[in-house]
């Protein structure tokens, strides 16, 4: 038996999208033992995975500096691990498995293809071509440490209860990390509530912090049939939730990564970012991706540079009953 350790800290998306990847390596050699490290609050999007994986939440704050990083080593150095998986690469991974690799310690890192992702999104002569998805730059990092794997997760479901099957429970999450990827508020507003207008529907919206909070509880007290679930579940609960949306609508977010972990389809709404930098969610239709053929985009990988047009028409130019479209065809 050898012992795996899988490194992520961030971003909530992208660790959620290792998931898959954890899962077929925990399944095609359920001989090993595999832990992930990660932040603490990342634990609950691992409970579903076999039993030979197990998780290791830290808080990062505990382990600042380079002396923090060397302890945290020290601490990991006494699970004896066999294999160091870098999914993240950044300065504070890179101390960690130095320390495992000088000592003796197979590690691999991930290769996150920063020269063909800034083709895709230079402002002149863009490279416009589907590059590696973050779940193959994940397996590949597995496969060059000698674990090939074929990705075949498997979402889970928590049931609906069966008196409320004939409902369309709809999640909408309408925000971003960045203005880039944000769909205009008016719009989505404008979107609940043409929703709402069936009886049938019920709209869910998700999002987190105080200012999200606040306008999804206005949007709730204004549209009937409408239930903002920021602030009042935990993150299992929330998460239990969304798998029993019919279709969950969200930028190219975390949403869109939670929602593909449980299986449910997305409506994934693209501005400043592309599908094409890797980042759809797990088992998602492209069909389903909303975005604008124009020559500016992409122009960001993360959705987090200023809009040099000044009036981010990647978003503004799709329209309500474009994403409206999309939600009632998955709903039939």
């Amino acid at each position: 038996m050898a012992k795996i350790l899988v490194v992520r800290f961030s971003a909530l998306g992208d660790v959620v999208m290792t998931v898959p990847i954890v899962y077929a390596l925990a399944t095609q050699y359920p001989q090993h033992q595999i832990t992930v490290l990660s932040r603490k609050r990342m634990a609950v999007y691992f409970n579903h995975l076999p039993e030979n994986v197990s998780f290791k939440g830290i808080d990062l704050n505990s382990y600042k500096g380079f002396s923090g990083l060397l302890r945290l080593y020290w601490e990991l150095r006494k699970e004896h691990f066999d294999y160091v998986a870098d999914f993240h690469d950044v300065l504070r991974t890179k101390v960690v498995r130095f320390c495992f690799w000088i000592t003796g310690t197979p590690v691999q890192h991930i290769f996150k293809g920063r020269k063909e992702k800034k083709e895709l999104t230079r402002e002149e002569g863009k490279r416009k071509i589907q590059l590696k998805t973050s779940f193959q730059r994940y397996a590949d990092v597995l496969e060059r440490l000698g674990f090939p794997i074929q990705q075949n997760y498997k979402a889970w479901k928590h049931p609906r209860p069966s008196n409320l099957e004939q409902e369309n429970w709809i999640g909408i999450a309408p925000f971003a990390a960045h203005t880039g990827k944000v769909y205009p508020l008016d719009k989505m507003k404008e979107i609940t509530r043409a929703l709402t207008s069936n009886p049938k529907n019920k709209v869910y919206l998700f999002g987190g912090g105080e200012k999200e909070q606040k306008i999804c509880q206005d949007w709730e007290n204004e549209i009937p049939g409408t239930i903002s679930v920021i602030g009042k579940l935990k993150q299992d609960e929330e998460l239990n939730l969304i798998s029993q949306l019919d279709v969950m609508v969200s930028m190219d977010s975390a949403n869109m990564h939670m929602a593909s972990l449980v299986g449910t389809p997305v409506v994934s709404i693209w501005g400043a970012t592309h599908p094409f930098a890797g980042f759809m969610g797990w088992g998602q239709d492209p069909n389903n991706a909303i975005q604008l053929d124009m020559d500016c985009r992409p122009c960001s990988i993360f959705g987090n540079k200023p809009c040099k047009r000044g009036d981010y028409a990647c978003l503004n130019g799709i329209s309500p009953k474009q994403v409206l479209e999309h939600i009632e065809a998955l709903l039939k």
